[in-house]
């Protein structure tokens, strides 16, 4: 004897659940675990790898499937892969207590390793171990938000730890070489965004080594590529300027 199940009922296991309330009802995706933040960062563009099922539920865990029309009410299109999208995007992330700390004492990690492989002590240049940045994150009583990239994280955690501990972005350096009549023109406003002019020969043509911060790396290829309509030439020799070893802090 078989046994019927209604054609409007799904059951999946071992899911991640987003949900959301739009138009007084609760609407929920199924998603594959750890794909959700992977999503949200960037880091995942497939949505197929995402979605367990391309179907809106009005809830996951019963199998029941959204109509058509509540869908249409309430997010103004019945196209699902949109509406996937804007639950993805706004919706929130349902796990267990256990499991949202294992994801934020990871992140907490992730962060701490980019701020570590990112950043040197500006008096020594040496660079800083995770182990150390993860202390002073807690020193400064860091609180890790589950909704941000860690990459967003990182950069607003060396803004605070700078109120702490000596710590600066790595300089890049870059060699670049200009025309003579583009060289002269160029070289005050290059130099602006210059920490530091490691060497200089401006003979037939400017041809600069110098460290920089690499927030201005994209500014100055910029001016370069386009004040020179091509001419001038930039090489990334590094980008980290850091001494071996790692910093120490009792």
């Amino acid at each position: 004897m078989s046994i019927f199940t209604p054609t409007n009922q799904i059951r999946l296991t071992n899911v991640a659940i987003v949900r959301m309330k739009k138009g007084g009802k609760r609407f929920e995706i199924a998603c594959y675990k750890n794909k959700v933040m992977s999503w949200r960062s960037g880091a995942e563009k497939d949505l197929d790898e995402v979605l367990q099922t391309d179907k809106v539920f009005m809830n996951v865990s019963k199998g029941q499937v959204a109509k058509k029309e509540d869908l249409s009410k309430a997010f103004g299109t019945d196209d699902v892969t949109e509406i996937c999208k804007q639950i993805l995007a706004k919706g929130e992330l349902q796990v267990s207590d256990k499991e949202r700390q294992t994801q934020l004492e990871q992140m907490f990690r992730d962060i701490a390793t980019i701020v570590a492989e990112k950043c040197v002590n500006p008096e020594t240049k040496r660079p800083y171990t995770v182990n150390l940045i993860e202390r002073a994150m807690k020193d400064i009583h860091y609180s890790v938000k589950a909704n941000k990239s860690t990459k967003q994280q990182a950069l607003e955690v060396i803004r605070q730890l700078k109120e702490s501990i000596q710590i600066q972005r790595a300089h890049m350096r870059l060699r670049f070489v200009l025309p003579a009549k583009e060289g002269k023109r160029l070289k005050e406003k290059l130099k602006s965004l210059i920490k530091v002019v490691e060497s200089e020969d401006f003979d037939d043509q400017l041809e600069m080594v110098c460290l920089i911060d690499p927030g201005c790396y994209r500014e100055i290829d910029e001016l370069i590529r386009c004040e020179t309509k091509g001419k001038g030439s930039l090489e990334v020799l590094s980008l980290k300027d850091v001494e071996e070893g790692d910093e120490k802090l009792e």
